[in-house]
C-alpha cells in the first residue's frame, strides 16, 4: 500500500514556482512588446500563445509537486505520467480553442509567444539551481 503524503510546503515554495512566475513575466512581456510594435491583434495573440504554454505547465507542476518524500515515490511517478498526459491534452484543447474562438488572430504571434514561454521552461534548471532551499 502506497501512502500518499501531501507536500507540506505551499505551492509557491516548490522549485516549479519561480519558473512559472518567469514564464508569466515572459508571456506578459512578449504580449506587451507585440502590442506596442505590431498592434492590438498581435498583442492579444501573443498573450494567448503564452497562456497556451503557461496553463498546461502550471497544471503539470501542480500535479508533480503535490507529494514529497521517499514514501511517496510511486505517487510522484504516477503523477508525473498523468500530469504529462494532462498537459498534452490541455495544450491541444487550448490551441484548438484559440484557433476556433479568436478572430482575427496573428498566428506568428501565437506561436512566437508559445515558443518563448517553452524556451523559458527549458532553461528551468538554470532558474531552479539558484532557488533557496527552505
Amino acid at each position: 500500500m502506497v501512502v500518499k503524503t501531501p507536500n507540506k510546503a505551499p505551492f509557491h515554495r516548490t522549485p516549479a514556482f519561480p519558473v512559472l512566475m518567469l514564464q508569466l513575466v515572459v508571456t506578459l512581456g512578449v504580449a506587451l512588446v507585440l502590442w506596442l510594435f505590431q498592434g492590438l491583434v498581435a498583442g492579444y495573440s501573443g498573450l494567448l500563445g503564452g497562456l497556451v504554454a503557461l496553463i498546461p505547465n502550471s497544471y503539470f507542476a501542480f500535479r508533480v509537486f503535490r507529494y514529497s518524500g521517499a514514501r511517496s515515490a510511486r505517487a510522484i511517478v504516477g503523477e508525473f505520467y498523468s500530469g504529462e498526459a494532462g498537459k498534452l491534452i490541455l495544450t491541444a484543447v487550448l490551441f484548438i480553442t484559440v484557433w476556433l474562438a479568436v478572430e482575427p488572430l496573428n498566428v506568428a504571434a501565437v506561436f512566437g509567444s508559445y515558443l518563448a514561454v517553452l524556451a523559458t521552461g527549458a532553461s528551468a534548471l538554470l532558474i531552479v539551481r539558484g532557488f533557496p532551499k527552505h
